[in-house]
């Protein structure tokens, strides 16, 4: 028993040392900060920061186009900022209830290209008539 209080008491005084505060960094200041919201749902914002971060974003309503449809934000803006390595990155976006969150940006990752034999063997089952289905 005397064993399990011990260990108790330890544990209980790591996790007092987990919880101190750590070292407080400086905040950081926004240089610019706008904001505006519609009464119908649009809405855009953009804000840079004294870091180098800027970001804006442009939202607009789309009305339904059928009964079984409903009312939906289509969002577009764009967020750069400077990477640990100095380089500026920037992300393009945008996003609807048809295609998605389609973000574009150089630094984003691509497929490599399909090697020139694979091309065609893919080109050649693409030319050839649709098998029957049983």
């Amino acid at each position: 028993m005397k064993n399990f209080a011990l260990c108790l008491l330890a544990i209980a005084l790591m996790s007092c040392c987990q919880a101190a505060p750590q070292k407080a960094e400086e905040p950081i200041a926004i240089i610019s900060q706008e904001s505006n919201i519609e009464p119908d749902g649009s809405y855009n914002y953009a804000y840079e920061t004294a870091n180098g971060i800027k970001a804006e974003e442009t939202g607009t309503l789309k009305k339904a186009t059928s009964p079984d449809s409903s009312d939906v934000i289509i969002a577009r803006g764009s967020v750069s900022y400077t990477s640990p390595e100095g380089n500026l990155i920037t992300l393009n976006y945008s996003a609807d209830d048809e295609n998605g969150f389609q973000p574009q940006g150089d630094h984003l990752p691509t497929p490599p290209p399909i090697p020139p034999a694979i091309q065609k063997a893919l080109d050649y089952l693409l030319s050839l008539p649709p098998a029957k289905r049983r």
